[in-house]
């Protein structure tokens, strides 16, 4: 089996309230909301550096944040990590992802917490 890299991503919608419902993973609104958020994470990861050798995403938590108007998502991704794939790099995925956003501010129709973009390898 082919050698995998996982690495979380997490940022802050400023434009989705969170509803607790949003909580647990067997609700519809988290599973309409998870397929929403996956569609957007991996249309810009493919685009990536890493996209050659990207696997996918799984959205593991939809979270409150301080002001309850915004939502926090909390996704773990996956890519390949074999000699001959682009090599994943977190502080290279940030800058790409913070370019292809506007700056972290925009995610198709979502608005982002420009200070919450965060890539951990």
């Amino acid at each position: 089996a082919p050698a995998v890299k996982n690495f979380t991503l997490n940022f802050t919608i400023t434009n989705l309230q969170f509803t607790a419902d949003m909580e647990k993973p067997s609700s519809r609104r988290f599973k309409s909301t998870e397929k929403v958020m996956y569609h957007y994470i991996d249309s810009l990861l493919r685009r990536s550096s890493i996209g050659p050798a990207y696997i996918g995403c799984k959205v593991m938590a939809f979270r409150s944040t301080k002001n309850r108007d915004d939502t926090g998502v909390d996704a773990m991704c996956s890519c390949r990590d074999e000699p001959s794939d682009p090599k994943f790099n977190s502080t290279t995925v940030y800058h790409e992802l913070s370019k292809m956003t506007n700056g972290i501010t925009k995610l198709g129709p979502y608005s982002l917490n420009s200070q919450s973009l965060y890539v951990n390898g």
